[in-house]
């Protein structure tokens, strides 16, 4: 029910292969995860941890209240897209899709809902487990740009909506768009994941310069998959784009010259940049080593380190690859996402959350770095 509020269900662990402290935050025998590994899981004053929890027989956005540790339910509808969710960075609102329409939830009590913008009758997102059928949005930093995907029959369009004036603008259509990401330091810049045969775009909010970043090595069947926008400060004042090149470690691709840099040969499967740009914090699979930390402007000199145990079951044997499996033919994929840890930094940069279904179920979990 919205509103409800649970007793705090943390709990503090030891790492088996670290032995650093791991808190786990949820406990209700039902799915637990929090935004996808690129997005923040936190406001920027860290006030809430925001998740999603199925405890109430269907996805429902709530939060921890980190000063008293207890847990905060937001909404209560049957429509929700459990992957669209964004906190605000000022703590103010939960951005997440919905039915046919854009919302946010405030979180001051009354939770109050807004739709931002509804886009009709349709199916907002294509079936499915990954890419573009998971419905990621993103907001800019300062919480102005909320940018969000809609799967229109056979193709799809990026819209950016103006949080404060609530006016909504097409930035682009193409055949597939997937987990767009504002720019941290330049809102006027985003990046889209189109089909795995032209993974990586980059566009401008106001629809300018739309061009792919990166042409894949067919020759060799790359398989370029999980990228992200490095800070600035962390190469020069570059625009670059680090992704992986699976499972063979990860590129940077510099946006405006083309140029290619390695960034690292550990095999990191979503690997989500500190906001300082100097650590990289990637979880691993087949074989699950666990959670790691690098430092991602430093090249493949970078040590890498284990962070903690993840003990997730990390579903989707499409993984089990050393080249892209989509150049193959059609693949089934069974890849449900709860069961992904997708490793994530808050905002200063202290502590990881991810999620695991370690003890059959999947909960949250948060590791102290440092």
């Amino acid at each position: 029910m919205k509103g409800r509020v649970f007793p705090s269900e943390s709990r503090t662990l030891v790492d088996a292969s670290t032995g650093r402290p791991v808190r786990q935050v949820t406990a209700h025998p039902s799915i637990h995860h929090h935004p996808f590994y690129y997005l923040p899981a936190y406001d920027d004053a860290m006030r809430w941890l925001v998740f999603v929890s199925h405890r109430g027989g269907t996805p429902a956005i709530f939060a921890e209240e980190r000063s008293s540790g207890r847990l905060v339910q937001f909404t209560d509808r049957s429509d929700l897209n459990e992957w669209s969710i964004h906190p605000a960075h000022d703590g103010r609102w939960i951005y997440f899709t919905a039915g046919c329409g854009a919302w946010r939830v405030s979180t001051e009590p009354g939770f109050r809902e807004e739709c931002l913008a509804d886009f009709g009758d349709v199916p907002m997102i294509p079936p499915g487990m990954v890419g573009d059928a998971m419905g990621t949005t993103s907001l800019s930093r300062d919480d102005r740009w909320w940018i969000v995907p809609v799967k229109l029959g056979t193709a799809a369009r990026l819209h950016a909506i103006d949080t404060t004036t609530g006016g909504l603008t097409v930035v682009c259509e193409h055949e597939s768009i997937g987990h767009p990401e504002v720019h941290p330091d330049d809102p006027t810049w985003i990046r889209f994941a189109g089909r795995f045969t032209d993974r990586i775009h980059v566009v401008r909010r106001d629809g300018s310069g739309h061009r792919l970043a990166y042409a894949r090595d067919v020759a060799r069947r790359e398989w370029v998959v999980h990228e992200t926008w490095m800070p600035r400060s962390a190469v020069g004042g570059r625009n670059e784009i680090v992704t992986v090149v699976w499972p063979h470690g990860m590129i940077g691709i510099d946006i405006d010259s083309g140029a290619i840099r390695r960034v690292t040969d550990f095999p990191a499967w979503h690997p989500m940049v500190r906001r300082d740009g100097r650590s990289c914090v990637a979880d691993t699979t087949f074989p699950d080593r666990g959670l790691f930390t690098f430092d991602p402007s430093a090249g493949t000199d970078s040590p890498v380190a284990p962070l903690a145990e993840s003990r997730s079951s990390n579903a989707g044997v499409h993984w089990t690859t050393d080249h892209c499996p989509y150049d193959d033919g059609p693949v089934k994929v069974f890849a449900p996402q709860h069961t992904h840890p997708h490793p994530s930094f808050s905002p200063d940069g202290s502590r990881v959350v991810f999620t695991s279904d370690r003890t059959g179920v999947a909960q949250l979990y948060e590791v102290i770095v440092g």
